[in-house]
């Protein structure tokens, strides 16, 4: 099912803002057991980046209805996906000062991962880097084309993640997650102070080290920090959390203490 501005349709405004300039937002949460996991942060985030890139936010009781009226229909764990826009406006870049946001919210089936992935997975290193920009760090928006390209890297099904890196090499993301590295006890993550998306279940992992006493970083992180790295995780809110045990060509991994210390905590906390 497809909700646009509350009602069921799945044709979009040819003079959206979000279709001609990726002027918008999204969020991507997971609906399991019959309820949609993180509600408030996920909705917390999308008002902020809409604060942030001055749409006006639909507000938390408009986008829980669509919600509850897409969700009833569900019978099974799937994706829920929310855009706003910021509405439609004539050709050019100025906004319109009258603009109404477009939102849309839609359901989708929820990715068949392997059950083993929650024990280790194999990833590589992208070639396209993330571009810095203040302005946009850390937000969600709709413009995902750096991801697109690295996405288009590979095609080997034995590989399910890229890590990507700013253009001064320094990590900063995976494609689709956020990425952890424990060093001598240690919880290191990427600054998002310049590029990537500041992840949900990222802020969750940090919440979590806080409640084990594990110490818990944000800090720049180098190709060599991958290399001489104890454990490494990536985490999103769909996958929650998957150990990377092999960086193609570059290092191998263990599923160890602190990743699974995370992820039994998080499985308690969502």
């Amino acid at each position: 099912m497809i909700l646009l501005n509350g009602q069921v349709d799945n044709r979009i405004n040819i003079a959206d803002r979000g279709l001609h300039y990726g002027d918008g937002l999204f969020e991507t949460m997971a609906y399991r057991h019959g309820r949609v996991e993180l509600l408030t942060e996920h909705l917390n985030r999308l008002a902020q980046g809409c604060e942030r890139l001055a749409i006006p936010y639909p507000g938390d009781t408009v986008l829980q209805s669509d919600i509850k009226q897409l969700s009833a229909s569900l019978t099974a764990d799937a994706v829920i996906k929310i855009i706003v826009t910021r509405g439609q406006g004539g050709r050019g870049y100025r906004t319109a000062t009258n603009s109404q946001p477009t939102r849309i919210i839609s359901n989708h089936a929820l990715p068949n991962y392997p059950q083993s992935h929650t024990l280790g997975i194999r990833a590589r290193l992208c070639q396209q880097t993330l571009s810095e920009n203040s302005s946009l760090a850390g937000i969600k928006h709709l413009n995902r084309l750096e991801q697109v390209l690295a996405r288009q890297e590979w095609d080997d099904d034995a590989i399910s993640e890229g890590l990507m890196f700013d253009q001064h090499q320094y990590l900063i993301e995976g494609v689709m997650s956020n990425v952890f590295v424990v060093r001598d006890n240690v919880l290191l993550t990427p600054k998002l102070d310049r590029s990537g998306v500041a992840g949900i279940m990222r802020s969750k992992v940090m919440e979590c080290a806080d409640k084990l006493s594990i110490e818990c970083r944000q800090t720049q992180l180098s190709l060599a920090d991958l290399k001489c790295a104890d454990e490494v995780f990536i985490t999103n809110s769909i996958i929650i959390v998957w150990p990377i045990i092999q960086i193609d060509n570059v290092a191998e991994y263990v599923h160890g203490d602190i990743t699974e210390k995370t992820q039994s905590a998080l499985m308690e906390m969502i």
